[in-house]
């Protein structure tokens, strides 16, 4: 039943051509299909490269302080950056950096892995998990120069029998110690999150108990002309919270901030953290998901490793009652969260339309 459950919640992508394969011959002519120039060239697509706008960092070790001044500052800081940003950078938040050497290392390992072997792991068709893409809804939609690694890693019981258990060792050890610490991790951030709201008694992290865990490994290879083609199509993230790894010292991730790309320069060891449209619709939109991109370049391949958090299968989506108010009236509709993944699913990745359609009109 659990299978069949968490197979119907995905559906599928269209199956499409390894890009890193690709990639590895030289590439004279970018295949048309990879060919998006509109991204990098409307008026509005500016890049700022200034020092003043990057996204905060929170030091996580002064937001857990027994010392109250520490402890209040910082938390004044993570509710600033997710009201106004939506994204931060996390230092010192307690996840060993000889854990996150080691998933770095075995992720760079599983993308190198010869073709034969990552065939075993590619999507097959009506499902989503495994190599490939996502959101390929027809055969003349532009594609994203990447490959992803999608996967289902917590509840351990929507495991695909295919995949996890299969995983190569110590790869497959080592993610399940890293699901566990960033399970762990996104419930000490969402439970700060409450308090910097000033929520009734644990009215969000009681829905993310039980809650589904996705890991998506992304691979973007260099490409000679990096300005015909996009990494990952700007959007925002439907999930609830995303925590994010940056694999090699590539940058390319790059954040709207009033109508400006804003590029995102990853401090050692640190995690990128961003609210999710799902948290967005709970906080009542005084959270904001935002939109982003990744862009790839002409010299290095780039990789990261984003793990999503969300709420338990079972559960319903919806403002949290404490900040539902007659001043601040209900901004979303309630959808449960088998619905709400279905509906987002079947779409083409596209912005924040998918939130847009949620929202009430008043």
């Amino acid at each position: 039943m659990e299978e069949k459950a968490s197979r119907s919640f995905y559906g599928g992508s269209l199956i499409v051509p390894s890009v890193q394969e690709l990639a590895k011959k030289p590439v004279i002519t970018i295949p048309p299909r990879y060919i998006q120039p509109h991204h990098h060239h409307h008026q509005q697509d500016q890049v700022i490269f200034n020092s003043d706008a990057e996204i905060p960092f929170i030091d996580m070790h002064k937001l857990l302080s027994q010392d109250s001044i520490d402890s209040e500052s910082e938390l004044a800081k993570l509710h600033f950056a997710c009201k106004e940003w939506g994204f931060f950078q996390l230092v010192n938040h307690g996840v060993s950096s000889s854990l996150m050497e080691k998933i770095k290392t075995e992720v760079q390992d599983f993308f190198n892995l010869p073709m034969e072997v990552k065939k075993k792991f590619w999507q097959s068709p009506g499902d989503v998990e495994g190599f490939g893409q996502a959101f390929v809804v027809s055969e003349d939609q532009k594609l994203d120069w990447a490959d992803l690694f999608f996967m289902t890693t917590l509840p351990v019981q929507i495991r695909r029998p295919r995949l996890f258990p299969n995983l190569p060792s110590p790869f497959r050890e080592t993610l399940d110690d890293y699901s566990l610490e960033l399970r762990n991790l996104s419930m000490t951030i969402l439970s700060q999150m409450e308090t910097a709201l000033q929520m009734e008694d644990k009215e969000v992290t009681k829905l993310y108990e039980d809650g589904m865990q996705q890991m998506r490994m992304n691979y973007y290879p260099p490409c000679p002309h990096p300005g015909e083609v996009i990494g990952l199509t700007p959007h925002s993230d439907s999930v609830g919270l995303t925590i994010l790894l940056q694999v090699n010292e590539m940058d390319g991730l790059q954040v709207k901030k009033d109508g400006i790309w804003v590029p995102v320069k990853p401090l050692p060891d640190a995690f990128i953290v961003n609210v999710g449209d799902i948290l967005e619709i709970q906080t009542n939109g005084v959270y904001r998901s935002i939109e982003h991109r990744a862009t790839v370049n002409s010299v290095k391949e780039r990789l990261s490793i984003a793990t999503f958090y969300n709420p338990g299968f079972g559960g319903e989506i919806g403002p949290v009652p404490s900040l539902v108010t007659e001043q601040t009236p209900a901004a979303y509709t309630r959808i449960r969260v088998e619905d709400y993944f279905k509906a987002y699913l079947q779409r083409k990745l596209q912005g924040k339309s998918f939130l847009d359609e949620l929202r009430i009109k008043y």
